[in-house]
């Protein structure tokens, strides 16, 4: 299976397994920046030098050879639950994408038809009734994660720890995984660890959101786009994600994490 998912900076300095939704675009722009000593110009998923990634067959080499022999600093970032399929739902499902198109072809159209979700019309700038039809783009979500019906899971709303698991199992290991609600100080503690051929000043670094303009405004708190029903079905999802990483499955509303993410446990139950 290799190691999917995975970039390295080309000085070999880091390894990071992407997460999406995660703050993946701007952990990737700052390994990016402490290699060359600017940003990529575009969307650092579209970068296809400069870095290693496994997407790219040149770069399947040397990340083997360094995950296998732990040369570099490896890490990941997370996100609580809740927001990230909410973030999910915006972004690839109500939000025209880059290339100005709807996400994956006739995904929409087929969801509008079997699922009864709105999107805000042609351009995702019209209302429409943000929670229910979040809602019932949850009821699909959980039918393509438990199911793999009427599609196999996308990426961007799969389960957190289904990504990390995929570098343990194949013989990589965590110095550290933090949390993007925290995200300064978990990139610093990363930085700290590592010599770049370019320092990072973490304090002027944007944030590169690049799905930010893709989709309407969220018009409501995070809260409140979670009933009983809903809360269960993101439970059902995404158990592990709140139990590994410790994020407070009882209140959609906190953010935050509640507990200390144990490396241990975590290499020991996504290892199998």
């Amino acid at each position: 299976m290799g190691f999917p998912g995975i970039w390295m900076t080309t000085s070999e300095s880091m390894v990071y397994r992407v997460v999406p939704k995660c703050a993946c675009s701007t952990i990737g722009q700052i390994m990016y920046y402490s290699d060359h000593g600017q940003f990529y110009d575009g969307d650092i998923h579209d970068a296809e030098s400069g870095m290693h990634k496994w997407a790219i067959e040149t770069s399947h080499e040397p990340i083997v050879r360094n995950v296998r022999e732990r040369r570099s600093y490896a890490f990941t970032c997370v996100r609580n639950p809740y927001s990230r399929i909410l973030s999910s739902f915006f972004d690839k499902i109500c939000g025209i994408q880059r290339n100005g198109k709807r996400y994956r072809g006739n995904l929409v159209p087929m969801l509008m038809a079997n699922y009864g979700i709105e999107v805000g019309g042609e351009d995702g700038k019209e209302e429409f009734d943000q929670i229910r039809s979040f809602r019932r783009f949850l009821l699909f979500a959980r039918d393509t994660i438990k199911w793999r019906k009427p599609m196999d899971p996308d990426i961007h709303w799969s389960a957190v720890s289904g990504h990390v698991s995929t570098f343990i199992v194949n013989g990589g290991a965590y110095d550290n995984i933090f949390w993007t609600e925290t995200f300064d100080e978990g990139m610093e503690q990363v930085l700290n660890a590592v010599e770049t051929p370019h320092p990072v000043d973490l304090k002027s670094i944007p944030r590169f959101n690049e799905s930010q303009a893709h989709g309407p405004e969220r018009a409501h708190p995070v809260e409140d786009f979670f009933d009983d029903l809903s809360m269960h079905l993101v439970y059902e999802i995404y158990k592990r994600d709140f139990e590994l990483f410790k994020y407070d499955f009882e209140n959609p509303a906190n953010k935050l994490p509640i507990g200390q993410i144990d490396l241990a446990e975590v290499h020991a139950k996504l290892g199998d």
